[in-house]
């Protein structure tokens, strides 16, 4: 039974990495389902496998087609953890698609597959770029991992709107109308009660980014995430900062990711210079945030935290956003770094208003920033008190 278990979560873990290479996206709690269906139903039979996988991993009716091509290959081809000679060479595997029916020169000696629409499995690029640290990207690598953040779904907690929609349920208002209608049925009698109940809405999603000299590095990459994030999904705000703050959300509305970041370059005009976190906070707060932008919003600060200002300001800034924000999150590339400790001045002095704290160098990094996103404030609240 163990060795059932043991082989079913490997399997899984293979498969969900696959998946995601295939640019599907694939959460920690479909693959733990997975798992768990694959525990009592084994590996023997694909059907069940296939269907296994097919109801917990795929989460849109258009990924279908890619599911199953990947599953083929990797059923098929009989690639089998435990007669793997390591783990390593199953989850580094992913597969792409060639459209142009044309054959991987890389290895002349490997079989070519003869399908209608040619399937490789080899190495993959977008795999070996998840753990690559940005500072280290070539402008090829850029492009490539932009495509790999476009498929990043940011859908964090929804919050109640002043609308009311009808209730299922008992809800919080009574709904008047729809009661006395009701009423008419049973001679004027309101024996059926009926109730309305506020709406959901998305959270503004407010992203800062520090294109400071120190972040140079990293910034290129991470302006390709606030371009995915502004692209494809709503109600979402981004500005940089460096010596002042710039709102560029205008700018990167345009869906061809080469215009937006020319016409993002032509309106920033600070790039790699210094850093006053606490002034371009307080400019924010006061011509935007405070009054609105951040109320109730998911604060995103992209930075190494190295400043040149007072950190007295920051503090103090940082307090009123605290103050009107749902959750602020402070992205920080360095964080993975042996070692690491929050010790700059103005990370130190803004991380007693800091909700999570959290690595932004690697693409990897950037997945798990939209799974704490999408946490909701009890999820956070049980991780903590469980640390």
């Amino acid at each position: 039974m163990l060795k059932t278990e043991s082989s079913a979560h490997k399997m899984a873990v293979a498969f969900a990495r696959i998946l995601r290479g295939a640019g599907l996206d694939v959460p920690l709690d479909s693959v733990i389902v997975f798992v768990s269906a694959l525990s009592h139903l084994g590996l023997e039979n694909r059907n069940d496998v296939y269907w296994s996988a097919h109801s917990t991993l795929v989460r849109r009716h258009e990924d279908t087609p890619i599911f199953d091509q990947a599953f083929a290959v990797f059923w098929d081809q009989r690639i089998a953890i435990e007669t793997s000679s390591t783990e390593a060479e199953i989850v580094s595997m992913t597969l792409l698609i060639d459209d142009d029916n044309e054959q991987s020169h890389d290895d002349e000696t490997a079989e070519p597959i003869d399908e209608e629409n040619s399937i490789t499995l080899r190495f993959s690029s977008i795999e070996t770029l998840r753990e690559k640290d940005f500072a280290e990207y070539n402008d090829a690598e850029l492009r490539e991992a932009e495509q790999f953040m476009s498929r990043l779904r940011l859908a964090g907690p929804p919050k109640k709107s002043l609308r009311l929609v009808k209730a299922n349920h008992q809800g919080t208002r009574h709904d008047i109308r729809r009661t006395m209608r009701a009423s008419l049925q049973h001679g004027g009698e309101p024996i059926e009660r009926y109730w309305r109940e506020p709406s959901e809405r998305l959270r503004r999603l407010v992203v800062l980014l520090d294109i400071s000299g120190s972040m140079e590095p990293y910034a290129r990459a991470l302006l390709r995430f606030m371009h995915a994030a502004v692209v494809g999904r709503q109600r979402v705000e981004a500005f940089t900062f460096g010596t002042r703050l710039t709102r560029i959300t205008k700018e990167l509305t345009s869906r061809d990711p080469d215009k937006a970041l020319a016409q993002t370059s032509t309106q920033v005009s600070d790039w790699s210079g210094g850093t006053r976190l606490g002034e371009c906070l307080r400019t924010f707060n006061d011509s935007w945030g405070i009054s609105g932008m951040a109320r109730g919003s998911i604060f995103v600060v992209l930075s190494d935290g190295w400043d040149r200002g007072d950190p007295e300001i920051l503090a103090e800034q940082m307090q009123r956003l605290k103050h009107v924000a749902f959750r602020v999150i402070w992205v920080n590339p360095l964080k993975v770094s042996p070692g690491y400790a929050p010790l700059a001045r103005g990370m130190a002095a803004a991380m007693p208003f800091i909700d999570d704290f959290v690595e932004g160098h690697s693409l990897e990094a950037m997945r798990q920033l939209t799974e704490v996103i999408s946490r909701n404030s009890n999820e956070r609240q049980r991780m903590m008190a469980n640390a």
